[in-house]
């Protein structure tokens, strides 16, 4: 049987009158992808906002590995994040950046940071300033701030966003290989062929509720 890694469970999220999500839930078992899907303001970002512990509901569960959010725990954990544009410190480069980030845990050093950087593509590029880098070399860098602790889940709002046709291929094969290993991941996207090639099954939001669900 599989491992159950998210449970969400009738959440609901209002700001004042404004309800954002409106009786949500799902599931996800270990290694599986979850596709979220949905126009503009339907609600995806508050969602992933909610499993991770930044945004708390108004009603309902988010049980991570068994830890309800918000009562056993206050945040996700051992969990890769991309929320919207990934933020670093413009006058560093990219390693020292990531260097910065891993010292917080302690988990990983100066090899791991430099392999990492090699499986994003920005092995060359790494000690160059943030601020000399691309749309598309910053969303690799956010890519490997998020798995460089080697998290069991990632939690992803549009990651590939400024990525060329190459920089697509590889980053797709590189969540491709780590959910093969047992990564569990939930996306968000606008893009029909990351989700076709990346997730086994999708909810689709509109206003807020779960109008569609689907095995792929």
């Amino acid at each position: 049987m599989e491992k159950e890694m998210i449970r969400v469970s009738g959440l609901i999220k209002r700001y004042g009158a404004q309800t954002v999500l409106d009786y949500v839930s799902f599931s996800v078992n270990r290694g599986e992808c979850l596709g979220i899907i949905g126009n503009n303001g339907s609600g995806k970002t508050v969602l992933i906002k909610c499993i991770c512990g930044f945004v708390r509901p108004t009603e309902g569960t988010v049980t991570v590995n068994e830890k309800t959010i918000g009562k056993d725990t206050d945040f996700i954990e051992n969990a890769g994040i991309i929320i919207e544009s990934p933020g670093f410190l413009n006058s560093l480069s990219g390693f020292r950046n990531l260097e910065m980030l891993a010292s917080m845990n302690g988990r990983i050093g100066r090899k791991e940071i430099e392999e990492i950087l090699r499986k994003v593509g920005l092995s060359d590029t790494g000690n160059k300033k943030v601020m000399k880098y691309s749309l598309g070399m910053r969303q690799r860098l956010g890519l490997a701030q998020a798995i460089m602790e080697a998290p069991e889940i990632l939690l992803l709002d549009e990651p590939f966003n400024g990525l060329d046709r190459n920089g697509l291929t590889e980053m797709r094969d590189l969540l491709l290989s780590m959910k093969s290993e047992g990564t569990t991941i939930v996306l968000a996207s606008h893009n029909a062929e990351d989700i076709s090639i990346l997730c086994d099954k999708t909810i689709e939001l509109d206003g807020g509720k779960i109008i569609d669900e689907r095995i792929l």
